[in-house]
């Protein structure tokens, strides 16, 4: 019987620990630093994820025989690296592959040297030559950090003046750091936005179903861009011509790149897409890791056992395993957020009416943001928690999600209410 570490404390980390917890094989989930849903099903310990050397003496103290590792932080500083130097298995890939979401710039020059599909860019590192080229082009263009700034370091300029101003923002006066030393500025394609992962053990690929992600805090697409407030799987915009260029062109390609070029790659890579007017995929960003939100909905519908999916990417069987099996219809997830998300959240709120949803097999309450003191749950994060539902149609998930929705009560609250919708009137 096996003993799971996670690494991370949000609703992915949530999703993960309660799939893991379904898995036969498995006697005991730990989770680093985990939240308040995580420590009914899991033990959650105190570790600062910087501190390398701390968690793997945890590992080794607590004989874990498996890691996974959610959030992109301890991946760009190498901890898969660090607990495969101490022979721990662990999900995820080393250092060097995670620069394909910690630098942004890897990432593009990357793409564009083995014809990944992309919007063509241009970097700097001077702010002058930067301003001077965003005048000479005129808007729209995205300008993006080159480092990792939590889903937080791009954005898609439609007017020149507040372009500058970005610009100025963030390689002056420094808002993301040293993120932000380097951007690109990169041509603005317009389409359907959708998320393809796949699972990789550096050789092949295990694809999960395509999801949409909703990045902008308000309904319509309104507002600042924010980690994600809600996703929903499967997308009615991919048919299976698409879908195979996306595995291809795209995700295959990709991983033979890193090959190329030293970095064995292993875990997951997730493609940030741009579905186009012309039918044509196009790469926006790559992740090194599960998202967030779309875990959420994925994982909710998926029937198979994850672990060996875990096991077989760490030890380069991929090619054995079968086809992932889902869950017949939809599921979504619509992110339940604090007040003054994202710039500053709120915390401290307690959190009413999770008890009415205990009893429903086709809603899941999955939490990011909470801690649990006593036999409440209370607000300790922007993201709070990601409300989750599956029904056989896109409308019927959707008045499941909100019905549930309905339920949660804290000061604050927001959400977005058309999560879905874009499928819903693509019907």
């Amino acid at each position: 019987m096996m003993k799971v570490l996670i690494i991370g404390g949000g609703g992915r980390e949530h999703a993960i620990a309660w799939k893991i917890s379904q898995s036969k094989g498995v006697q005991s989930i730990f989770c680093i630093p985990g939240n308040g849903g995580i420590s009914e099903i899991a033990d959650c310990v105190d570790i600062n994820l910087q501190d390398l050397d701390g968690l793997v003496k945890f590992a080794k103290r607590e004989h874990i025989d498996l890691v996974v590792v959610g959030p992109e932080n301890p991946l760009a500083i190498g901890i898969v690296d660090y607990f495969e130097e101490h022979d721990i298995p662990i999900f995820g890939p080393r250092k060097k592959g995670a620069q394909i979401e910690a630098s942004k710039i890897f990432a593009k020059e990357l793409m564009d040297k083995y014809d990944v599909p992309t919007g063509s860019f241009r970097i700097f590192s001077d702010f002058k030559d930067a301003n001077r080229y965003v005048n000479e082009i005129g808007a729209p263009y995205v300008i993006k950090a080159d480092g990792l700034c939590a889903g937080k370091g791009a954005y898609v300029i439609k007017n020149n003046d507040v372009g500058k101003e970005v610009l100025k923002n963030v390689m002056v006066n420094k808002i993301h750091g040293e993120a932000g030393e380097r951007v690109i500025v990169e041509q603005f394609l317009s389409g359907i936005e959708a998320s393809y992962i796949v699972f990789t053990d550096g050789e092949s690929i295990l694809p999960m179903l395509a999801s949409q992600d909703h990045k902008p805090l308000l309904d319509n697409d309104k507002g600042p861009n924010t980690g994600g407030m809600g996703a929903y799987t499967p997308i009615p915009f991919i048919d299976d011509g698409m879908e195979g260029e996306i595995k291809t062109s795209i995700m295959k390609r990709t991983i033979n790149a890193m090959k190329n070029e030293g970095a064995d790659y292993k875990g997951v890579l997730y493609g940030g897409l741009m579905l186009m007017d012309d039918k044509k995929p196009y790469v926006i960003e790559f992740n090194a890791r599960l998202g967030d939100p779309e875990t959420q909905p994925l994982l909710f519908k998926m029937e198979n056992d994850i672990v060996p999916i875990f096991q077989s990417c760490i030890e380069g069987t991929l090619n054995e395993s079968e086809a992932i099996q889902w869950k017949d219809g939809v599921s979504v997830c619509v992110v339940l957020a604090s007040k003054g998300y994202p710039e500053k959240a709120e915390k401290g709120m307690v959190i009413n009416g999770l008890d009415d949803l205990k009893g429903d097999k086709d809603v899941m309450v999955f939490h990011a943001g909470t801690k649990k003191a006593g036999n409440n749950f209370y607000t300790a994060g922007g993201r709070v928690l990601g409300i989750t539902a599956i029904g056989q149609t896109y409308r019927d998930a959707t008045r499941k999600v909100y019905d549930a929705v309905s339920c949660i009560r804290f000061d604050g609250m927001q959400y977005r209410k058309d999560i879905g919708a874009k499928a819903i009137s693509f019907h």
